[in-house]
């Protein structure tokens, strides 16, 4: 990959100024290696708005004057999944740097395509996962590299999902939500947010998923409560990965109306993860136990940063590494997110046939079953 010399600052350009720019734009205006020059909306009110707040001159609501802009080096693709594909292939074609909000694309030629189109003109792309920079997450998986829990053996990710008041929360543009509520989307929560903790389910041990089992319902339109099985390349290694929706369980955050619980045992321990995108139990963001037979310690670990917002700003500074360090690879590249993207689809088609499905024989999409939002 072609990278920008360390002595300049890389110019940042902000596609789509919607409900999660202002967590994904944070890193890059607090970052002295970068600048963001510009940013670009089809809504020019709001792309005003925002550019005024972050301090920025150029706007633009046309995305080919946006990416025919010199200053910029680098693109953060923050607008709806459906519209990817194009964007990707337009900020390729303009060769500019990529980072792509999650999930990759809406179908597996889909995020092909992109794939291909980024290599064409060799600039970098990658697709901003923020759970992979969370703090106690990280320091989770290092843990287990480290070998202090042993062989893992079990991976248990559970999100519950109510409700809550936080000023994030209610400051969020309903109109940011309609594409998720039509065919422009094949599925709902499990498609939208559950390929956060897919990606994790792979990322904190190090193994691919290659069989599964599922079961999915739908509620209140978007929401998918289900529980899924999942089996690893180490025949030893289980998961579980599951959702449940609670519509008037109301819980402390400072974000969204979530939350992660996540237990990873070895054979020789297991670690919590407690809290990540909301503060529902005040309990500290990491503890590991490790049951050596001579001295078994259960340690809490409270030092760590678990603001889930640390995620984004942290992933920021990860894809500024990558283009000024070409030895940095991005943590997430999009040949993970299509991974990713394969085993949401195979938890639908599971759930759809009542039959075990390998993600990765999925190649193109599957709707969820309870039809399009």
């Amino acid at each position: 990959m072609s990278t920008i010399q360390s002595n300049s600052k890389i110019g940042i350009g902000i596609l789509g100024v919607g409900n999660i720019a202002e967590l994904c734009s944070k890193g890059y205006l607090q970052d002295d290696r970068c600048k963001v020059v510009a940013v670009c909306d089809v809504n020019e009110d709001k792309a005003k708005r925002k550019a005024e707040k972050w301090g920025i001159k150029q706007v633009y609501t046309d995305i080919d004057e946006f990416l025919n802009d010199s200053s910029i080096d680098a693109v953060e693709i923050l607008t709806p999944t459906h519209m990817h594909k194009n964007h990707v292939a337009a900020a390729a074609s303009a060769k500019k740097h990529i980072s792509c909000q999650k999930p990759i694309a809406t179908s597996i030629p889909d995020s092909i395509d992109m794939i291909q189109a980024a290599r064409e003109v060799d600039v970098t792309f990658r697709i901003n996962e923020c759970f992979y920079h969370f703090p106690p997450l990280v320091e989770a998986r290092n843990l287990i590299q480290q070998g202090k829990i042993g062989i893992p053996q079990q991976i248990r990710i559970h999100t519950l999902v109510g409700q809550t008041d936080s000023d994030f929360q209610v400051g969020m543009d309903p109109d940011g939500y309609g594409w998720r509520f039509s065919d422009a989307s094949p599925g709902g929560h499990i498609f939208d947010d559950m390929v956060h903790k897919i990606a994790i389910s792979q990322w904190l041990v190090g193994q691919k998923i290659v069989s599964l089992k599922s079961s999915v319902r739908r509620q209140h339109t978007f929401f998918e409560p289900f529980v899924s099985l999942l089996e690893y390349e180490d025949g030893n290694l289980l998961g579980i990965l599951d959702s449940v929706y609670g519509h008037n369980l109301w819980m402390n955050s400072s974000y969204y109306g979530a939350d992660e619980f996540v237990e990873i045992t070895g054979d020789e321990g297991f670690i919590w993860v407690t809290r990540c995108t909301g503060e529902l139990l005040d309990f500290p963001p990491l503890s590991i136990f490790e049951g050596d037979k001579d001295k078994r310690a259960f340690k809490h670990i409270d030092t760590i940063n678990a603001d889930w917002g640390a995620g984004f700003e942290l992933s920021s500074k990860h894809f500024l590494d990558s283009l000024i360090d070409e030895s940095i690879l991005p943590e997430m590249t999009p040949d993970d997110a299509t991974n990713v993207l394969q085993i949401c689809f195979g938890i639908y088609q599971a759930a759809v046939t009542g039959n075990s499905v390998d993600p990765r024989t999925i190649d193109n999409f599957v709707i969820s079953p309870g039809g399009y939002p």
